[in-house]
């Protein structure tokens, strides 16, 4: 029978070895995370603290902030340390950890998307039923539900990639745990868990998707039957932020995992992953703050009392 010795620990070699280069990642994401709490809990203690912005709409948006604020941190501060640090190591059950909070809150932001989607519709299409249609009734079910499907998919992976054996290598090219790199590392046969992300991710990212653009297909027949200009841009003013944010956030994660494994990069894929995990968190809050009047009126509000 074959002597095989079981990875107990893991090495996280980022993106260089050189100190210097180390020395200037270290400053620019940190400036990077502390830019991404303060925007997204700014922005939660903004919804809570204002009672205009006491609406479903402001609820969601609250509640992607605080997710987009737990993803960078599952991922930001050991990436800080290992820069400063000759020993990136993370234990096995570190490294699980870190790949199951990540991917829940990847995938929950998906669903949160697309449920703010929703909620756009409903508020654009039946304004006057706005209050009844996206009452707690409905909205705090699809909020609970895009947590309880974030959980669920990533119970998934994280149970199928480290049901695997690691005994060839356990060297991670990446600043994280993530699953493309751990796969290529493992001395299994993963083609089961291939298929599983492309299948659970790209059925997630198809349904998400599809239930945005409908929601904005209606939207637009209603901007069409729209007579009064101010309307129409009241509107794209609304719903402009949400399809950018969702559109950055989406062709990343379908470039990174909807894909044949042939194509992984894992160098270009680190860059690609360090942009959904770490840049876009930090760039939501002004994504959805800058084009919207309420949020900017609220923010006028605090600096005026200060």
């Amino acid at each position: 029978m074959k002597n095989v010795t079981e990875v107990t620990t893991f090495v996280l070699k980022g993106f260089t070895d050189k100190l210097e280069l180390q020395i200037i990642l270290f400053f620019l994401f940190l400036t990077i995370y502390v830019f991404t709490l303060m925007g997204n809990l700014g922005l939660v203690a903004l919804v809570i603290g204002d009672s205009r912005l006491h609406n479903p709409m402001y609820y969601f948006l609250s509640v992607l902030s605080s997710v987009d604020a737990c993803y960078s941190s599952v991922i930001t501060p050991n990436m800080l340390v290992d820069f400063m640090s000759k020993n990136k190591v993370i234990s096995f059950l570190g490294c699980a950890a870190q790949m199951f909070l990540a991917v829940t809150f990847g995938t929950t932001e998906c669903f949160l998307l697309a449920a703010m989607a929703y909620d756009r519709y409903v508020a654009i299409y039946n304004p006057l039923l706005y209050s009844v249609s996206m009452s707690p009734r409905v909205y705090v079910p699809l909020i609970i539900a895009s947590y309880v499907g974030g959980i669920l998919h990533a119970s998934v992976h994280t149970v199928a990639t480290f049901s695997l054996s690691f005994c060839a290598s356990n060297e991670i090219r990446h600043v994280f745990c993530d699953i493309p790199p751990l796969l290529a590392i493992s001395c299994s046969d993963t083609h089961t868990n291939q298929l599983l992300l492309f299948y659970f991710a790209g059925s997630i990212e198809i349904t998400t998707i599809l239930v945005v653009l409908i929601s904005y297909g209606f939207i637009v027949l209603v901007i069409l039957r729209m007579h009064s200009a101010e309307g129409r841009r009241k509107i794209f003013s609304t719903c402009g932020s949400h399809l950018t944010g969702v559109s950055i956030f989406h062709g990343t994660v379908l470039f990174m995992y909807v894909r044949p494994s042939s194509s992984y990069a894992l160098d270009h894929d680190m860059i690609v992953s360090i942009f959904y995990t770490i840049v876009i968190p930090m760039l939501n809050p002004i994504i959805y703050s800058l084009r919207n009047k309420d949020v900017k009126d609220a923010m006028q509000k605090v600096f005026r009392k200060n």
